[in-house]
C-alpha cells in the first residue's frame, strides 16, 4: 500500500504544471508575425512597449484554467491592459476579458471609474473602492486566477475583483457592457493579450502557470 501511495504521489508531482515565465518569444502581432518594432526585452525579464503604433501581442498558446502573476508600470496618464480568453470575435476581432492598468487619477478613463480602474474587469464589473493601487510610475504586481469559470483580479497582494462566469449575474453584466452585441465573447478559453493603447508601458516577470 506505501509503495502504491507513493506512486500515485510520484504521479501527481511529475503532472502538476510548473509556472513559466512568458517573453517575447510567446507572443505574435494580431497576424501571426513576430512582435516588432515598439516592443522590446530588457535585461530583468521586462517586455517594454515603447508607446503608440507597436500593436497588439497575442499569446502562441490557449489556456482555460491558469494563474498569471506579473509587475507593471505605466508613465502618467497612461492605459495599458492584458487581457485573457482572448478569441477571434466575428472573424476579425481579438476580444477577452481585460485586467485593466490604468493611471487612475491622470487618464480620462481611469477618471471616469467604476469598471475602467485599475484591476477591474473591464467594463464589466467594478473592483474594491480601497485596493491598493501605487501611482503611475511605480511597480503594480497583479494576479489574476481562472479556475473553472470563476476569475479573480488582485492587485498588491488583496483581491480587487471576482466573478463568477458561470452564474446568471455575469451574462447581467455582459448585457450592460460594451461586448453585449459580441456573439462568443469570453468562450472559457483562449489566448493572454498584451494590448497596446499608445501609452509607454513595463511588463516583468510575466509567470503562467497552468492548471
Amino acid at each position: 500500500m506505501r509503495t502504491l501511495l507513493s506512486l500515485l504521489a510520484l504521479a501527481s508531482f511529475a503532472t502538476a504544471a510548473e509556472p513559466v515565465y512568458l517573453t517575447l518569444a510567446d507572443f505574435t502581432k494580431a497576424d501571426g508575425a513576430a512582435p516588432g518594432e515598439g516592443w522590446a526585452t530588457e535585461g530583468d525579464n521586462t517586455i517594454h512597449l515603447s508607446g503608440k503604433g507597436a500593436g497588439l501581442l497575442i499569446s502562441k498558446n490557449e489556456y482555460t484554467n491558469f494563474e498569471l502573476e506579473w509587475e507593471w508600470k505605466l508613465n502618467e496618464k497612461g492605459n495599458n491592459g492584458i487581457k485573457y480568453w482572448v478569441t477571434k470575435i466575428g472573424g476579425k476581432e481579438w476580444l477577452g476579458i481585460e485586467y485593466q492598468m490604468i493611471d487612475d487619477s491622470g487618464h480620462p478613463d481611469g477618471l471616469r471609474g467604476g469598471s475602467h480602474t485599475t484591476a477591474s474587469i473591464y467594463d464589466i464589473k467594478e473592483c474594491v473602492k480601497d485596493k491598493r493601487v501605487k501611482p503611475a510610475g511605480e511597480w503594480n504586481t497583479s494576479k489574476i486566477i481562472v479556475q473553472d469559470g470563476k476569475i479573480q483580479h488582485w492587485l498588491n497582494g488583496a483581491l480587487a475583483a471576482e466573478a463568477d462566469t458561470n452564474a446568471p449575474e455575469w451574462k447581467e453584466m455582459i448585457a450592460k457592457s460594451k461586448f453585449k452585441n459580441k456573439e462568443g465573447f469570453a468562450p472559457g478559453h483562449g489566448k493572454i493579450m498584451l494590448t497596446e493603447h499608445g501609452d509607454e508601458t513595463w511588463f516583468r516577470n510575466i509567470k503562467l502557470t497552468a492548471k
